[in-house]
């Protein structure tokens, strides 16, 4: 399976389900890369895998003899390797503030929805966590109001963390339907329907929206 309209060497192993992998599969789209994508399950990862990554973790990426493991490196490596169009802010504060958006979603929304995803702990702690991911999101909603994009006027690599996370949101029951989520409901709707999105989904993903 390919990605994108330029030739590359570059092989993207991937779970077809997991957010992190999802993330780097949009920022190929958006650039416009090829690469090979390998789909791999996290639960019973392959010995080729092994090879490239000593945790045996996705998403993996090699480029000739670069292998490279950890979604947010992976996107930076890509940033700088393929500069058109940039997601990365060109100052260095805006750039230290978009690593800062990335962390803080990590903490607050995606260690929430990963136990939903997995079906980890009990079914009390998966409510806690559900009610949790929602109220953060009905929190942080008013910002999607003040720009076009994730706290920019352009499409960065912020925006390619946040949109698989709320694309899971279905999969997992988290609904916004409060009047406050509306700004974020109309972000959601822009972002689904953006090329790079469409292209990034694996067949597990398009079932999750459906």
């Amino acid at each position: 399976m390919n990605l994108g309209d330029r030739q590359s060497s570059m092989v993207l192993y991937s779970d077809p389900r997991d957010q992190y992998s999802h993330r780097v599969r949009m920022m190929l789209a958006e650039k416009g890369v090829i690469v090979d994508l390998v789909d791999v399950d996290a639960q019973d990862p392959s010995a080729e895998l092994s090879r490239h990554n000593p945790y045996n973790t996705v998403p993996t990426l090699t480029d000739r003899d670069l292998d490279l493991y950890d979604a947010n490196i992976i996107m930076e490596y890509l940033d700088e390797r393929f500069p058109h169009p940039p997601l990365l802010p060109v100052y260095p504060v805006q750039r230290a503030f978009s690593r800062l958006w990335i962390h803080r979603i990590e903490k607050e929304w995606s260690s929430q929805l990963d136990p939903l995803i997995k079906g980890q702990g009990s079914e009390a702690f998966r409510q806690q966590a559900k009610a949790n991911l929602r109220a953060s999101l009905s929190d942080t909603a008013p910002i999607f109001a003040q720009r076009p994009f994730f706290m920019n006027d352009e499409f960065t690599i912020v925006d390619c963390c946040v949109a698989p996370i709320l694309w899971r949101l279905k999969a997992v029951g988290v609904v916004l339907r409060d009047r406050r989520s509306r700004p974020l409901r109309s972000y959601m709707q822009r972002m689904f329907e953006r090329d790079s999105f469409r292209q990034s989904l694996s067949e597990a993903e398009q079932e999750m929206g459906e």
